[in-house]
């Protein structure tokens, strides 16, 4: 009945495909066949779409992992262990 009485309804709101398309060739750096063959599905969860809904906030995150203090990153994220074997 709005719409006889020429009141507009809110429609759905159009693919944001300038969005997807940074996304996937800027962000993701796809190669133009890898990204248009992707499912929508696949998209969302390269994307972070597929992640855990759960935030842990910072100092729990922190206690939970903690940094070994010295500030300095381990060679290929190989972490402390690697560190002692190459001094020796």
């Amino acid at each position: 009945m709005k719409a006889a009485a020429g009141v507009k309804t809110a429609g759905p709101e159009p693919f944001p495909w300038a969005h997807v398309i940074h996304a996937g060739l800027c962000l993701l750096r796809l190669d133009p066949k890898t990204f248009w063959a992707m499912s929508p599905r696949e998209f969302h969860a390269m994307t972070g779409g597929a992640m855990p809904k759960v935030a842990l906030p910072l100092a729990e995150l922190m206690a939970r992992y903690p940094d070994d203090g010295d500030g300095v990153l381990a060679p290929c994220g190989r972490g402390r262990d690697f560190n002692i074997l190459a001094k020796g």
